[in-house]
């Protein structure tokens, strides 16, 4: 059986990127993609917008199945497939619709009563069913099983004759989680949901402008970063920018909300090198850490020094600021590189059954024995899921005879599924939820000497920069912000 390996991990929900203003836009795109794939490795694609001789605007697309440089290998497809001043790109990583259908590949394109338009999308709808179902009862047709769809239809069937308040009429309809790029034959526009779960930001190169979901897609095309969207903004960038120098915004709508940003962007999902939240990324990774220290530091039993080590590459930040926490509370301690991570697995050939899954962990990871042998090892995680990775790995560290083994997670046990975007399994494959969420019988099913989760309160003491009632943290506490519709299942939506 062929399938690709995947570590006991939440999936990433999706980026998006858009650009005007380049005669690079598609190549600019492939680069801000690029710096992108974290967020979604199952396919990608680029529309761009360019002028034909007739002077109308022409819409192109390239889209596939794969990581950026396997969907867009040969560099002539941006000159000959792909030009224009003007382009929006999505990563994709599948939570609602089908994984297996091309169809489902982002960004779409229609053609409408008011012209050309084409959408990238990173979030989940919460009433996307709801929606979806009232539209078909209308006399909708529907192409895709994704939820980016209804977006759409909520555009075209919209009887208001500017685009961008066709997209804001759309936009109060819609619950849940977005941030959009969306093209049309004149403009760039860009929005985020009213609560601000997910990331998205605004950038400048040379006189383009540039929307990401991370402003690490800035830093490989040194783009400038201007400030982030706001939540419940609709940003507007079109040729008039080149005149003020300053980018149209505009509200959803009139209410007022409160930011519920989502957690586990900061504990996993969001490069450390990026600024979300009005914060980098790494500097709230370490901070995590260090409480986690704090709260449920390890001392070894002979006095010598505990070695601290991270799952390469999400937990690498966490970890040094647990090592250094450590010595700052007077425990000596050493950070060592006790695993090592490749980067080459690509697609491999895994056999069926939970005996054989062990090899998806040894392709993926191996020891350092000399650093392990004989010592007391704090293994620092940020999360934990279905608990088979863990327990696989603390099984490869036990061959290297350490003395103890310790884990520590940067993060409170994961008991809920996410409305969101955030892709976990099913409710009763998590393994806190398993074993009801008593860390002692966790740490019995993965055979350490001790096991430690931070709690919801010291998560958050850790991120509190951002402020403690600013942040989505459902997926632990069961506390969702908006309402949601929990007969939803992804699979309604397969293909």
């Amino acid at each position: 059986m062929k399938k690709t390996f995947s570590p006991d991990k939440p999936k990433c929900h999706c980026g998006v990127f858009g650009l005007y203003g380049s005669i690079n836009a598609s190549l600019h795109t492939y680069y801000g993609l690029h710096a992108l794939q974290h967020r979604g490795q199952e396919a990608c694609g680029i529309v761009t917008k360019s002028i034909n001789e007739k002077n109308h605007s022409i819409f192109n697309i390239h889209k596939g199945e794969g990581l950026v440089t396997e969907v867009f290998p040969d560099s002539k497809i941006f000159s000959k497939v792909l030009p224009g001043s003007s382009a929006i790109g999505h990563n994709r990583y599948s939570t609602t619709g089908s994984s297996q259908s091309r169809k489902n590949i982002q960004p779409f394109l229609v053609n409408y009563r008011l012209g050309n338009l084409a959408v990238a999308h990173n979030g989940n709808l919460t009433n996307a069913k709801k929606l979806r179902e009232e539209l078909v009862n209308e006399g909708a047709i529907f192409q895709t099983t994704s939820d980016t769809e209804v977006i759409l239809h909520l555009i075209a069937r919209s009887k208001l004759d500017d685009q961008v308040e066709q997209i804001k009429e759309a936009l109060t309809k819609v619950e849940g989680a977005y941030c959009l790029t969306i093209l049309t034959d004149e403009k760039l526009i860009a929005a985020r949901d009213p609560y601000g779960f997910r990331p998205l930001s605004i950038g400048k190169l040379n006189n383009a402008y540039v929307i990401a979901s991370e402003t690490c897609a800035f830093d490989i095309l040194q783009a400038k970063f201007v400030r982030e969207v706001d939540p419940c903004e609709i940003v507007i960038v079109d040729d008039e920018v080149f005149e003020t120098g300053e980018i149209k915004s505009e509200r959803i709508n009139g209410n007022v909300y409160p930011k519920k940003h989502c957690v586990f962007e900061y504990i996993y999902f969001s490069r450390p090198d990026s600024f979300i939240f009005g914060h980098n990324v790494d500097k709230m990774r370490r901070r995590l850490g260090k409480v986690l220290a704090r709260k449920y530091p390890v001392k070894d039993k002979d006095g010598e020094k505990v070695i601290v080590i991270s799952v390469p590459d999400s937990s690498n930040t966490a970890a040094l600021g647990y090592q250094s926490e450590l010595e700052k509370i007077g425990i000596p301690s050493k950070l060592e590189i006790g695993l090592i991570r490749s980067h080459y697995i690509g697609r491999t050939f895994i056999q069926p059954g939970q005996e054989k899954r062990e090899i998806g962990v040894r392709i993926k990871f191996n020891t350092v024995k000399g650093v392990l042998e004989g010592r007391t090892v704090v293994l620092v995680d940020d999360s934990i899921v279905r608990g088979t990775t863990s327990k696989q790995l603390v099984n490869l560290i036990k061959e290297a005879n350490p003395k103890e083994i310790h884990i520590r997670i940067s993060s409170p046990p994961i008991m809920h599924p996410c409305y969101y975007g955030m892709d976990f399994p099913s409710r009763e494959e998590l393994v806190a939820n398993k074993f009801n969420g008593n860390i002692d019988q966790i740490r019995n099913y993965l055979e350490v000497d001790s096991l430690e989760y931070l709690t919801v309160e010291e998560m958050l003491e850790g991120v509190s920069e951002v402020g403690t009632d600013n942040f989505c943290n459902a997926c632990f506490s069961g506390n969702y912000p908006t309402e949601v519709d929990s007969t939803f299942k992804k699979e309604i939506y397969e293909l």
